[in-house]
C-alpha cells in the first residue's frame, strides 16, 4: 500500500495493527465507541497518523492515546465498553487483541484498491461493530474468516 503523504513510504499490515489498537485504546480512555474516534479523527488525519505508525509504535502508547485526544480535541462520552456482566463474560481483551480483530477484518472485507484508512472508516462505522464488541457473546474471539463473513453477511 503506498502512503499518499510520502509517495516512497510503504503502508504495512503492521501499522493498521497499531492504528487498530490506538482507536480501541483512546475510544476505552474516553469511554466512547471506536467510531467516534474514527469519525472524530477523519480520514486525512488517520491517514496522517498511519504514515507515522512506525515511528509512533515505539512511544508510550498511553502518551500516544492522549496526544490523539488533546490534537483531535476529542471529547469524553459515557459508553463504558469495559462494563460488562462478568457471570457472561470471563474475557475482557485487551485493546491489542482488539486490534488485531479490527485490523484483521479490513484486510479480509476490503475492496479492490481500498487503502487501510477508507477500510477503517467503512468497518468501524458498521453495525457489525456493536456484536463484536459486545463481549458477552463472545463474537470477538470468532477465528477472522467467520468475522468477516458475518461482516459481508451483515450478522454473525
Amino acid at each position: 500500500m503506498i502512503n499518499k503523504y510520502f509517495e516512497d513510504e510503504e503502508i504495512k499490515q503492521n501499522d493498521l495493527f497499531f492504528m487498530c489498537s490506538m482507536i480501541e485504546r483512546v475510544a476505552r480512555k474516553l469511554h466512547q465507541r471506536n467510531r467516534y474516534v474514527v469519525n472524530a479523527v477523519g480520514y486525512d488525519n488517520l491517514y496522517h497518523l498511519i504514515s507515522l505508525a512506525n515511528v509512533l509504535h515505539s512511544e508510550n502508547p498511553d502518551k500516544v492515546a492522549s496526544d490523539w485526544i488533546k490534537e483531535y480535541s476529542l471529547e469524553e462520552g459515557t459508553f463504558d465498553i469495559m462494563d460488562v456482566d462478568r457471570e457472561l463474560s470471563t474475557i475482557i481483551p485487551t485493546s491489542l487483541d482488539m486490534g488485531k480483530v479490527y485490523s484483521r477484518l479490513i484486510v479480509d472485507a476490503a475492496s479492490i484498491n481500498e487503502d487501510y484508512v477508507s477500510g477503517m472508516i467503512r468497518v468501524y462505522n458498521d453495525r457489525i461493530c456493536e456484536t463484536i464488541d459486545s463481549y458477552t457473546n463472545g463474537a470477538f474471539y470468532e477465528p477472522s474468516y467467520v468475522i468477516a463473513r458475518a461482516y459481508k453477511e451483515g450478522e454473525f
